[in-house]
């Protein structure tokens, strides 16, 4: 993967104290997920039809 730490971002409804959220980088072959408590730990990368279909199935509710 070539993402650099810039390229990590979060939700805007993550709030103020940005300690238990779910970070998000976006290249052309995968979405990357991480926990940005343990940025140092391995992180899960989606292809991006896997990711639009898992978005789409959690704003369902």
């Amino acid at each position: 993967m070539s993402t650099s730490e810039g390229d990590w971002f979060k939700s805007s409804y993550s709030g103020t104290q940005g300690d238990s959220c779910v970070e998000v980088a976006v290249t052309e072959e995968a979405v990357h997920v991480r926990d940005s408590k343990d940025t140092a730990r391995p992180h899960v990368a989606i292809t991006p039809d896997g990711w639009t279909r898992f978005v789409r199935f959690a704003a369902r509710g």
